[in-house]
């Protein structure tokens, strides 16, 4: 089996559960955050930096890189590893939430779905097997089923129908998926808000036997709460000697809480998008970098932090460059939100390993300023 999950500890205090996942890229410890590589590179960012900050793992996207360069130009490259020059582990996404956020015109089958590509405007097909043959091309360690992704809120009658036909679907990945002993594919549980449905989900896919498991559908709009609830009644459902991954997210507040619930795994472009707009996370919560009162402050981003940015450049220096739009200044405020994300889940799994993930919450949302009335948050 490509990918194997090991267990190595579950926090007394919270029930977290500390990991490491086995992939054919090498191993990485859990509770982990994935930064994303989109295009085959995570923006403003070389592979060498990611590796320096402790990233051992990244995101591609899988209808991205079908539309641009090509599956068959990647593959001819010797996949993506060796195209990004990448030698760290590499997940990708299945294409599906592309599809359904990306395109007003498209029209779902149970062969697939027809829509139009965002960039041409070219009539596309995406089914099960095109997806699972474009990952297979791309060679990434853990690929993810093509799955529905419904709107929220959706009505449960059009949940349970989106539902099932994803469980149909995820028949299907497994059924055209041509090299699973050198790469992983996961399964999508879905449901949305609805502890029925999600049940249903997890029932059908765990009786595939997919190597790990991901909970979809979550972080697309719906409050912090509801999202945490469904999380509690959701991840007990999945396999405890398989790994877990929640899509979508990227919070420090919602990686801590669904670390807690149990979750492995997880992914957002938040670090490096709102970076791109001058926002950073510290220590004592969001900074945006670009405000006038930074014009004259020559303090790092975050006086906490021992990141390359906060250990060189000043608040001042890098408003400068963001209010001129120059790229030296994305790439600092870049580098400092996904080193802020990868530095505090090592603190999350240092918590876990000493039973106090609790207590580690309970300090750095009073830091963070979480638990401040009207508190500002991503």
């Amino acid at each position: 089996m490509a990918i194997r999950y090991e267990l190595l500890k579950t926090c007394k205090q919270t029930g977290a559960r500390l990991g490491r996942v086995h992939t054919p890229h090498g191993s990485f410890e859990t509770p982990m955050f994935m930064p994303v590589g989109t295009l085959a590179t995570v923006k403003t960012m070389s592979p060498e930096e990611l590796e320096r900050m402790g990233a051992s793992i990244i995101l591609s996207n899988t209808y991205h890189l079908w539309l641009r360069p090509g599956e068959d130009i990647v593959e001819e490259a010797g996949g993506l590893h060796k195209f990004m020059n990448w030698n760290g582990s590499i997940l990708t996404d299945s294409g599906g939430f592309q599809v359904f956020s990306l395109s007003d015109l498209r029209q779902i089958e149970e062969e697939g779905v027809h829509f139009r590509n965002h960039i041409s405007g070219e009539k596309l097909f995406l089914s099960p097997e095109k997806a699972m043959h474009i990952q297979n091309s791309l060679g990434a360690d853990i690929m993810m089923a093509f799955d529905e992704c419904p709107p929220y809120p959706a009505e449960h009658d059009y949940m349970k129908k989106s539902v099932e036909r994803t469980s149909r679907w995820a028949e299907r990945c497994l059924e055209g998926h041509q090299k699973p002993d050198t790469q992983g594919l996961f399964g999508i549980v879905q449901g949305g808000e609805y502890e029925d449905l999600r049940q249903q989900s997890a029932k059908d896919l765990t009786s595939l036997d997919f190597p790990g498991y991901a909970i979809g559908g979550l972080s697309v709009g719906e409050p912090k709460d509801v999202m945490n609830k469904v999380l509690d009644f959701t991840t007990p459902l999945l396999p405890d000697h398989k790994p877990r991954y929640l899509m979508g997210v990227g919070s420090p507040d919602s990686l801590i809480d669904g670390s807690i619930r149990g979750i492995d795994m997880f992914d957002c472009v938040l670090p490096t998008r709102i970076a791109r707009n001058g926002t950073c996370m510290t220590s004592q919560g969001r900074l945006v970098v670009r405000n006038a009162k930074f014009a004259r402050d020559f303090r790092p981003i975050d006086e906490q932090c021992d990141c390359h940015t906060c250990r060189n450049y000043s608040r001042a220096y890098i408003r400068h460059l963001v209010k001129a739009n120059e790229t030296f200044g994305f790439r600092l405020t870049t580098y400092h939100n996904l080193y802020f994300l990868l530095k505090l889940m090592r603190q999350v799994r240092e918590a876990i390993r000493e039973d106090r993930l609790g207590d580690f919450r309970e300090e750095f949302f009073e830091q963070y300023g979480f638990n401040k009335p009207n508190a500002k948050n991503f």
